[in-house]
């Protein structure tokens, strides 16, 4: 059996798993709220502590760069070692990848339910795919075909620079330059984003707020959950907050498109991450789509691209769960071909 995790800063989902062939339906899975555990390995023994389970193998996806089987949680004072995990918890076998990672592994166990299209386009068979989740931060990760199966490559594209495509955005940048030395995508493409996005139109812009809301935002350490639903409110929209939403998916538009490029996704984009299955209105219009399709000589190449919002909230998981059982499968491969040359060697 296999032990799977999403190790987040807020909660951590676990779950066990029989096979490959049965990801869909684990054996067992809980949710826990990481914050009030002192190291993933207390969490993880409280988990495993509710049946009797022999896990042979475990893989965690967690949010936080991944350097010689060690990591750290963004936002968790937990520092995880793949070796130390192994001891403490008996389990002969343990991977950590970084949570995007995990996402992107899940990416061939997709299915139609999964998904919510932007563009249908005409995917390549085996075509190489690309992953871009705005979430707390901005992820991006690609996948390419090793012959056999989908094999997972990471990136830190959402730290390279904004590139301005409108004259908006450049007086976005010029104003982001006052409060950041460097502005990725990520300071304008992601839930940190939104704020930062919402402050221009506050400051420079000056699209009025009803003052008691404006106040409300203000005091919040997290306004971005408030600022989506005024914007989303069907019946007295915020025009600050609908503004906001409505350069993120231009922005984002234009990013995902800037990714099929770099890794020449043939086989389609995913997108990703806790926001974009809350914006689907906004995802939906032609904004996005002529920000995605906008790049010159290669519009038409851009416009035969698939695009999909991942709407399963549990790809994560699958997706490390997915990895796991590939890399024992790799190493059992390897093992049982070094075992079939020393028969050899041993007969000759």
């Amino acid at each position: 059996m296999l032990l799977a995790g999403d190790i987040g800063g807020t909660k951590t989902n676990l779950a066990i798993f029989s096979s490959v062939d049965e990801l869909r339906t684990p054996v067992h899975e809980g949710t826990f709220p990481s914050a009030q555990y002192p190291s993933l390995e207390l969490l993880v023994r409280d988990f495993l502590a509710q049946g009797d389970y022999q896990i042979q193998s475990a893989c965690f996806g967690v949010a936080g760069p991944v350097i010689a089987g060690k990591a750290k949680i963004t936002n968790l004072p937990w520092v995880m070692e793949e070796a130390v995990l192994q001891q403490e918890l008996g389990i002969p076998s343990i991977c950590l990848l970084n949570d995007l990672v995990a996402t992107a592994s899940g990416v061939p166990l997709l299915q139609a339910a999964d998904l919510h299209t932007l563009n249908a386009g005409s995917p390549v068979q085996h075509g190489t795919l690309a992953v871009i989740a705005p979430g707390t931060g901005l992820g991006e990760a690609f996948l390419t075909w090793n012959g056999t199966h989908y094999q997972t490559s990471p990136s830190e594209g959402g730290h390279v620079d904004f590139g301005p495509t409108s004259p908006l955005e450049i007086e976005l940048l010029r104003y982001m330059l006052t409060h950041f030395d460097h502005v990725s995508y990520e300071l304008v493409c992601s839930g940190m984003g939104l704020p930062n996005i919402y402050g221009y139109f506050r400051d420079v812009a000056l699209i009025d707020e009803p003052e008691q809301l404006a106040q409300q935002i203000a005091r919040l350490e997290d306004p971005t959950p408030l600022i989506v639903r005024c914007a989303l409110d069907s019946k007295v929209p915020s025009a600050r907050c609908v503004a906001t939403l409505e350069t993120f998916t231009s922005i984002l538009g234009a990013e995902t498109g800037n990714l099929m490029l770099k890794v020449m996704a043939t086989g389609g984009v995913y997108i990703g991450g806790g926001i974009p299955p809350r914006i689907l209105p906004f995802l939906d219009s032609e904004r996005f789509t002529r920000a995605f399709r906008h790049k010159g000589r290669f519009s038409d190449m851009l416009a035969g691209i698939p695009v999909h919002v991942i709407t399963n909230p549990r790809l994560a998981l699958l997706g490390a769960a997915y990895h796991g059982f590939l890399m024992n499968t790799s190493v059992l491969s390897s093992q049982g071909k070094n075992q079939e040359n020393v028969t050899k060697n041993s007969a000759q």
